[in-house]
């Protein structure tokens, strides 16, 4: 079981950024794929990044890529998202997620979710 709490959101202007947190519980976070996501009002959960065990790998969604940059630190049991040059249409809640054998993209694969954090971009 591992339960997520995200940090970090909060209202930044277009063309800031912001950088969020993802803190885990367990002693196995090591061994879990982690993801990004988000949804904006009305709209399906997007898959943002992703992260691998050992931070070996990393994998992003051509809206973010070159833009956003996942990490992990696995002694603090903590994912990160850092997040720059951002625009109005990047504001929603951000969630991170664990998965426990597929470094994927879709909700599905993903097993454990945390509450979200808003994050908000005005123009």
């Amino acid at each position: 079981q591992v339960q997520l709490v995200e940090s970090g959101g909060g209202l930044v202007q277009a063309g800031g950024s912001l950088g969020l947190s993802c803190a885990a519980s367990g002693r196995t976070f090591s061994s879990y794929v982690m993801g990004w996501f988000r949804q904006a009002p009305g709209k399906q959960r997007q898959f943002l990044a992703a992260i691998s065990w050992s931070a070996g790998s990393t994998y992003y969604a051509d809206s973010v890529k070159g833009r956003f940059t996942i990490s992990r630190d696995n002694a603090k049991n903590t994912v990160y998202l850092q997040m720059n040059s951002l625009k109005p249409e990047d504001t929603a809640v951000y969630y991170c997620a664990a998965a426990r054998t597929i470094f994927g993209a879709k909700t599905y694969e993903y097993d454990y979710w945390g509450q979200g954090t808003q994050v908000t971009v005005s123009s």
